[in-house]
């Protein structure tokens, strides 16, 4: 049976947002975009075109937007370090982490807590936050970053 394009483009979509789906669920594990395009059943190269074309933003550009927004909520709300808030939320590098979120949010993380520190509750003390955004994980080699993490998405 034949498809429409109507429904070639919904199928392309909906492989897309599968795709999209797991950068979304698992934005603070490393993620290698081998395996983020084969959820969309694509190979690394057409997923990464087909993903800019219909959002806007390569699959790192989105994972290390979604990955900041995180990082801004827990600057605001978590009495923990920068260092401990970037490794959290996926980035293997502080100065990646630092330079990603300034040009993002327009401040530095330390600004951006001075900013908005003091504007709501009290900060939840940090070994809660760590232990409710899943900090505490044990893995091979101490729970080592995999050097495949949010520069390899781009």
């Amino acid at each position: 049976m034949a498809t429409t394009p109507g429904e070639a483009r919904l199928e392309h979509l909906r492989r897309l947002r599968l795709a999209k789906d797991v950068m979304d669920r698992d934005w603070a594990e490393p993620l290698d975009l081998d395996a983020v395009a084969a959820h969309a059943g694509y190979s690394r190269y057409h997923f990464l075109r087909a993903f800019k074309a219909v959002y806007g933003s390569t699959p790192g550009q989105y994972l290390s937007r979604r990955r900041i927004e995180r990082a801004e909520e827990l600057l605001r709300s978590a009495n923990l370090s920068v260092t401990e808030i970037c490794t959290l939320v996926g980035f293997s590098s502080l100065g990646t982490f630092s330079s990603s979120f300034k040009k993002q949010t327009g401040l530095t993380p330390s600004a951006y807590r001075r900013k908005h520190v003091g504007r709501g509750a009290a900060l939840i003390p940090g070994c809660y936050a760590m232990l409710w955004s899943g900090g505490f994980r044990s893995g091979p080699a101490g729970g080592s970053e995999d050097s495949n993490s949010e520069d390899s998405n781009s």
